[in-house]
């Protein structure tokens, strides 16, 4: 009975179609439309997904504010705002085109340069396609800022801002990603795996935050003559907290969005990645007690991030148990990384160098070894070969162009503007006006004097993991 009163709507509606002057659909008819509704679906779903990338921004802001001291609370607010802008212009007029221009040689693209590949009246998609390269770009550079906090002159970021987004992104990235638009790099051609980014974003922004600090050297007071290593302690670790959950949250646009389709895949794609950031956090917690005694919080938050750069490789390509490995062996590594690190006077107030060039590198070849598809010394050879190509270009590329900021506009505050704190010295402010601000070990960044903090962490948790 029901498929009888079903049928004569159908044919009651057909028929008043045909009436007001429509042509009755068709199979072909019906194709197009199911076409038209999936892409209009597939732009929703790929701008949602950049809006949810842009809110990791938020994320990495209040991560690096909290690890760090308040005299420089604004400053990394400041420069959090800023390497989004300028590298939103210098991905627009050079980096895209670099990185998704058409390309002979699979080593860079040589068109799309200020999106001239949209026209009035032509195919938009390049449009929303560009939106969430943009805040993938956004990404990359804003991670090294955590890496040189503290001592870093503005002008000096900002340079960096505008040409890690303009070329050193954008010329890996066409390596892996250029076949996605209309290039095609060389190491795609060969297989490699790097779903969404472990090694084309985190890796490239974590081996340019090592060419950073290096360049830089470490914050004053960090280490003593003597060889050890004196804590400087994050000002707000609530506030670092909730920057790891937004930027958990931020992850869903980040490894599912990578499809740019609105498709069942991204089903997977979201529990791997929610699995492999519990994971992570929850050995990282484990190796931390064992090591220190207690439940540290940093180490914490941090394992949770190393889950969630190790599995933005292999988001699409490994099964959800294999995501618990990954990113439980990503919160060890990034504990002993962090560890490792502090030990060679390598000064990361927040552990960017561990989270996502070390824990990037490890996902990227777990998408190798893990690989749904099965697993051979050839495709795990590729991935080490992205790896090893990455830290080659970057690093080096990364380190000289430190270094030519350092020798013209200058890299780093005087030692009495990093004593004073940034805030007050690069930008006339103070974040928190109604509060004497005191400065771990040297002095306050007001009209008071000593450190009401203590001097030692009670758990002699290295500087690192708690500032």
């Amino acid at each position: 009975m029901k498929k009888y009163i079903l049928s004569i709507l159908v044919l009651l509606y057909g028929a008043a179609m045909v009436y007001a002057g429509d042509e009755p659909p068709t199979a072909e008819s019906n194709q197009n439309a199911i076409q038209l509704v999936q892409s209009h679906a597939d732009y929703l779903w790929t701008l949602i997904a950049a809006a949810l990338v842009f809110f990791m921004q938020a994320g990495f802001a209040l991560v690096e504010a909290g690890f760090t001291r308040a005299k420089n609370a604004i400053n990394i607010m400041m420069k959090n705002l800023m390497d989004f802008s300028i590298g939103t212009l210098s991905f627009w007029a050079i980096g895209f085109g670099l990185m998704f221009g058409a390309s002979s040689t699979g080593w860079f693209g040589t068109s799309g340069f200020f999106l001239s590949d949209f026209s009035i009246g032509g195919d938009p998609w390049v449009l929303a396609f560009w939106m969430f390269q943009v805040v993938f770009a956004a990404t990359a550079a804003t991670i090294v800022s955590g890496a040189m906090a503290e001592r870093t002159k503005f002008s000096g970021y900002l340079i960096y801002s505008a040409v890690i987004s303009a070329v050193i992104y954008p010329i890996f990235g066409s390596w892996a990603w250029g076949g996605l638009y209309n290039g095609g790099g060389w190491l795609e051609n060969l297989g490699f795996i790097d779903f969404a980014g472990s090694t084309v974003v985190h890796s490239v922004g974590g081996w340019a935050a090592l060419a950073g600090t290096l360049v830089l050297g470490p914050r004053l007071g960090k280490y003593t003559r003597d060889g050890r290593i004196k804590p400087i302690l994050g000002h707000n670790m609530p506030l670092a907290a909730l920057g790891v959950f937004i930027l958990w949250l931020g992850w869903f646009g980040f490894n599912p969005g990578s499809t740019t389709a609105a498709n069942k895949d991204i089903a997977m794609i979201f529990v791997n990645t929610n699995l492999s950031a519990a994971a992570g956090a929850v050995l990282a917690l484990v190796a931390s007690w064992v090591k220190f005694g207690k439940p540290e919080i940093g180490m914490s938050l941090n394992g949770a991030l190393a889950g969630l750069v190790a599995i933005t490789s292999p988001c699409a390509t490994v099964t959800p148990a294999s995501a618990v490995v990954i990113g439980a062996a990503a919160g060890v590594i990034v504990v002993l990384s962090v560890l490792f690190f502090e030990k060679i006077r390598v000064d990361d107030p927040v552990g960017a160098i561990s989270v996502h060039g070390v824990c990037g590198a490890w996902g990227t070849l777990a998408a190798g070894i893990f690989n749904i598809g099965g697993t051979s010394l050839t495709i795990i050879g590729v991935q080490l070969l992205g790896i090893v190509a990455c830290f080659l270009w970057v690093f080096p590329t990364a380190f000289i162009m430190f270094k030519i900021i350092a020798a013209t506009a200058g890299l780093r505050v005087s030692p009495e503007e990093e004593l004073e704190g940034l805030d007050f010295t690069e930008h006339g402010g103070n974040a928190y006006p109604d509060f004497e601000v005191f400065a771990h070990g040297g002095g306050s960044t007001g009209n008071t004097s000593g450190d009401m903090r203590p001097k030692t962490s009670k758990l002699g948790v290295p500087n690192l993991i708690r500032s």
